[in-house]
């Protein structure tokens, strides 16, 4: 309605906050796909969700997904085992598929290289699963800021991720090192933590977790642990004040609520954000939604969301107030 006044990073509006949903068609997946008893092989364009996605994922809060041009293959020999395995060629970003007027190393259509990602999943009862997983990411023409050399997201990151639940009360405990990949010019060398505890009673769930994306060492600019195929809205506030982890890195303590209210779903959430390195306080934010299906019209739901950040060092980050009111229709 009227003139845009946001910048979709494509319609050169500059002087307006960033809403990274350009004008755009693009087809999202095309793909030959084999089921087999114990697994399945699939190449071609495709979604990849990689557990909670918070290393890899589709993005799927924009107008648009982020999806890959590659091959991935699932065994599960049984109940308890799952591995993966994609080879990716292509990553169709949600900016695309028009390059920008300019060059963008930051905020480009495509992004491109030869990433490797493998996950192993042992689960042998609820109170435990075990998610181990290496993921190499070959990402050529991008980079970590503006400022900085091509290459400078491609990384090997390793880690293991502990979950499960014993009545009410569920935990995750993740940890993961983050050093340099292929033809990156700097040296990295970082640390990624996750601890989190819930208590379900009822419809109610409680969540308290501390995370951390460590400082980078090994030189200047930005080195610090990156998450650049995460669905990244879904962690550290919906605010999207951290999308990029600051040289500094960043712990996020917070604490969290969902409940049923109103014929829908409510959601709380509070975060505050220190630095890694120095301890010093970024600032701190208040989340809250709700969500409803609407019952007179089969597919059809409502969203209201807010987000509401505060700033602790004006140097580093600024205020920001956010609010969706989102109405989607999904027919299965």
């Amino acid at each position: 309605m009227g003139g845009e006044r946001f910048n979709d990073t494509r319609n050169g509006r500059t002087q307006y906050p960033t809403v990274a949903d350009p004008d755009y068609a693009e087809l999202n997946q095309a793909l030959l796909r084999y089921d087999g008893a114990r697994g399945n092989v699939q190449f071609g364009r495709q979604r990849i969700n990689l557990g909670n996605q918070r290393f890899v994922g589709g993005v799927g809060w924009r107008q648009n997904e982020q999806t890959y041009d590659g091959a991935m293959a699932e065994w599960a020999p049984d109940a308890r085992w799952k591995l993966t395995y994609a080879y990716v060629g292509n990553i169709n970003t949600v900016f695309g598929p028009d390059e920008p007027a300019a060059p963008s190393l930051t905020a480009p259509a495509n992004i491109h290289g030869d990433s490797h990602l493998l996950q192993a999943r042992f689960a042998p009862s609820a109170a435990l699963a075990l998610t181990g997983y290496h993921y190499r990411l070959d990402l050529e023409n991008v980079a970590v800021a503006a400022g900085a050399p091509r290459g400078t997201l491609s990384s090997d990151t390793t880690g293991l991720r502990l979950q499960g639940s014993h009545g009410a009360v569920g935990y995750v405990l993740e940890h993961a090192r983050q050093v340099d990949g292929r033809d990156n010019p700097w040296s990295l060398d970082s640390r990624y933590w996750l601890g989190e505890a819930s208590h379900a009673a009822g419809n109610v769930k409680s969540t308290l977790g501390y995370e951390v994306l460590g400082a980078g060492h090994g030189g200047p600019g930005n080195r610090a642990f990156q998450t650049p195929l995460a669905t990244k809205h879904a962690f550290q506030g919906w605010a999207d004040q951290f999308l990029t982890t600051p040289a500094d890195g960043l712990r996020d303590a917070y604490a969290g609520v969902a409940l049923p209210l109103a014929g829908g779903k409510a959601q709380a959430w509070y975060h505050d954000f220190r630095s890694d390195r120095g301890g010093y306080r970024y600032g701190r934010e208040f989340d809250l939604s709700w969500e409803r299906a609407i019952p007179q019209l089969k597919g059809l739901s409502v969203l209201l969301k807010t987000a509401r950040y505060r700033s602790s060092d004006a140097l580093r980050t600024r205020d920001a107030d956010k609010f969706w009111v989102q109405v989607q229709y999904t027919r299965l």
